[in-house]
């Protein structure tokens, strides 16, 4: 029997008394409504419940997708990121299957940063060989970052500067995985993490009509962990080097010596 999901705000209130409200803000981008779940929703699950502050921006509602429609999409993008313990908005850059890389959009996305102001980002893989408007968000959504932090951008003025601390990207597929970048594996292997991520892809029902997306994300997980010698683990891919200010932070590597 599968374990009933734990729901994420619940638990993420026991870890924030515990001290995790010191956590900043983690802002998570998506071109379509499944992309951050399918991508990183066991990240997400286990930063949420550890008393993080999560919230999804979603830049279509995945009209152009063969299964589901704009509202359907819509609603299981909003019952998923609930389960994830996550707020959710979405935003218009064009329309799904139609991305463009503009200033316009770039800009969109810089205010968005400068409002929420988060310390953390995820973005969808630069890599090709996927879906078109993946490799685009992420690259504008890197260009926001930057024009975020520039205090003399017109536009931007309205709101105070805000530069991130990191920028990290992930792979929906295995084929967007970036092969010019380090990688760092997060360990998604606790129940609880597991139950509630997994419960997050399933709200995607419309999705698993041609084909079996969680099994595969799930399976995914359990290779990467494999590797490092734990149950399942997500990639995550840093657009800078990591800094750190003492080797005793750092975790073990993937490889069994």
């Amino acid at each position: 029997m599968k374990p009933t999901p734990k729901s994420a705000p619940e638990t993420g209130a026991r870890n924030r008394a515990a001290g995790g409200s010191n956590l900043r803000k983690l802002l998570a981008f998506g071109a379509h409504p499944d992309d951050i779940e399918f991508g990183c929703g066991g990240v997400i699950a286990g930063e949420t419940q550890a008393g993080r502050e999560v919230r999804f921006v979603v830049c279509s509602r995945g009209e152009a997708a063969s299964n589901g429609t704009a509202a359907e999409r819509t609603t299981e993008a909003e019952k998923s990121a609930e389960r994830l313990g996550a707020t959710i908005e979405f935003l218009d850059l064009g329309g799904d299957a139609h991305f463009e890389v503009k200033v316009e959009h770039t800009l969109k996305l810089a205010e968005i940063l400068r409002r929420e102001r988060p310390a953390l980002v995820l973005a969808p893989s630069l890599a090709p060989n996927q879906h078109p408007d993946h490799p685009r968000l992420g690259q504008m959504v890197r260009d926001a970052t930057r024009l975020a932090r520039y205090g003399g951008v017109k536009r931007l003025r309205p709101l105070p500067p805000h530069a991130v601390e990191q920028l990290f990207y992930y792979a929906v597929t295995p084929e967007a995985e970036p092969t010019d970048l380090a990688r760092v594996l997060v360990d998604v292997s606790a129940p609880e993490v597991l139950a509630v991520w997994t419960a997050a892809m399933e709200a995607h029902a419309s999705q698993a009509r041609t084909r079996n997306y969680v099994e595969l994300q799930l399976t995914r997980a359990r290779l990467n962990g494999l590797r490092a010698g734990i149950g399942q683990a997500i990639p995550l891919f840093p657009n800078d080097p990591l800094v750190i200010d003492s080797l005793a932070r750092v975790g073990r590597g993937a490889r069994a010596f």
